[in-house]
């Protein structure tokens, strides 16, 4: 069986049989429903409870991460008992040692893979634009990353994570449209889907500040009949990522912590670094985004303007999303007939330590 890839989000969890240039073939949310006995109540009544197996990028409760890579890998992608293949994984930036040993001693302990692999997500997200060098900002649910790489290595002193993602702009949204609409609650969920439907960026900073009156109100009537108005709060969202500190955070933009980063590696790499960024996540495709990061950026104090990776013609649409794990599927066609992966053999003779001597 070809090997599989796994990119497991703190919103979605990407699997599949590696095949470089297609979409994954799963992608659902990365939580699990657990039943639980609520104490509160009568005897043997079962309550249900969410649990998110990862948080903000790191995976933080280990036993629904395990039912839910048995749900992914049994029902959905046809491993059987016994049969186990080959497992590549992605990892965000700055995953803790002790995480990427206790990933491996689950796949070989639980899981009884024959042959393990993990890469982090900048260098899988270059390979998938058919690049070895260049910068990634990775907008996430939960986190940015934003990872120059080298040659196929992330510098992870030049690199910064922010604590803010796709999650922090749902509840800014939130936020501003229960302002503006102070009898309607809205859901979740529901907000989710109006800030992807809504949500844009303006031209500039200027442009943002001018919207307030001249804003054009949209009426939106939601699934259980209520009526929202949606005005300047669509492009609050997008300036968010411009300006942290209509989220509370006294931090630069990411255009400016691009440049940054860039500046803290070695002269010889700036024009190569950040004539190859590359925007990726669920936000990167917010209408009217990629024009104003690279209308920043075109204004940025930089000497070497960055500019933006196109990408291949052959790849999906949607490539910005699902980049990492397309990334991963290229890599998995290298490593494993290669023999460069972590074996069987190998880990019960090493140990969990074993990743970080094959996965770097």
């Amino acid at each position: 069986m070809e090997a599989v890839v796994v990119d497991a989000g703190s919103k979605l969890l990407k699997a599949g049989i590696a095949a470089p240039d297609q979409s994954p073939p799963l992608v659902m949310p990365s939580k699990m429903k657990l039943e639980v006995e609520d104490q509160e109540l009568a005897d043997g009544a079962v309550v249900e409870e969410v649990v998110q197996p990862v948080v903000r990028g790191f995976v933080k409760d280990w036993d629904a991460m395990e039912d839910l890579l048995n749900y992914v890998l049994y029902r959905n992608v046809g491993w059987e008992i016994g049969d186990e293949g080959q497992i590549l994984f992605t990892e965000p930036l700055f995953t803790p040692k002790t995480l990427r040993e206790q990933l491996v001693q689950l796949m070989f302990e639980k899981f009884n893979v024959s042959g393990f692999y993990a890469s982090e997500q900048a260098v899988l997200s270059l390979y998938a634009v058919g690049r070895i060098s260049g910068c990634t900002v990775d907008i996430g649910h939960g986190k940015i990353d934003i990872a120059p790489v080298c040659e196929g290595a992330v510098q992870h002193l030049a690199s910064k994570r922010l604590e803010i993602g796709g999650v922090d702009l749902t509840n800014l949204f939130a936020q501003e449209l229960k302002k503006s609409n102070p009898s309607v609650n809205v859901d979740t969920s529901d907000v989710e889907r109006l800030k992807e439907q809504y949500a844009c960026c303006t031209e500039d900073q200027l442009a943002f500040d001018a919207i307030g009156s001249s804003c054009q109100p949209e009426r939106h009537t939601l699934p259980d009949g209520q009526v929202i108005t949606i005005e300047k709060e669509r492009y609050i969202v997008g300036e968010a990522l411009f300006q942290p500190s209509i989220l509370g955070l006294e931090d630069y933009g990411i255009v400016h912590q691009l440049v940054t980063s860039v500046s803290n590696v070695s002269p010889e790499y700036h024009r190569q670094l950040l004539e190859n960024t590359m925007l990726c996540g669920a936000t990167a495709s917010m209408t009217g985004f990629e024009d104003r990061f690279q209308r920043e950026a075109n204004l940025s104090a930089s000497a070497i303007c960055p500019s933006l990776v196109k990408p291949p013609e052959y790849m999906p649409e949607n490539l910005a999303r699902y980049s990492a794990w397309m990334g991963g599927a290229i890599l998995a066609k290298v490593v494993f007939p290669q023999n460069q992966h972590v074996t069987k053999g190998e880990y019960d003779e090493t140990g969990p330590s074993i990743v970080h001597k094959k996965c770097f």
